[in-house]
């Protein structure tokens, strides 16, 4: 009969643990873009001011 192959079944879980941390990486900073995103877009609407007048 066979052997399991452990060393072949770890290696898949470490693979998918580091995809998954990946992927939770990059969902992050692209809420943390979005976020900034947000932040700058209320200043883009105000009128620009020319020496110290609206």
């Amino acid at each position: 009969m066979a052997r399991a192959n452990y060393s072949f079944e770890k290696r898949q879980k470490e693979i998918a643990k580091k995809k998954k941390k990946e992927d939770k990486r990059l969902k992050k900073l692209a809420a943390a873009a979005e976020n900034n995103q947000a932040d700058q877009a209320p200043s883009d609407e105000e009128p620009a001011k020319i020496d110290g007048h609206a």
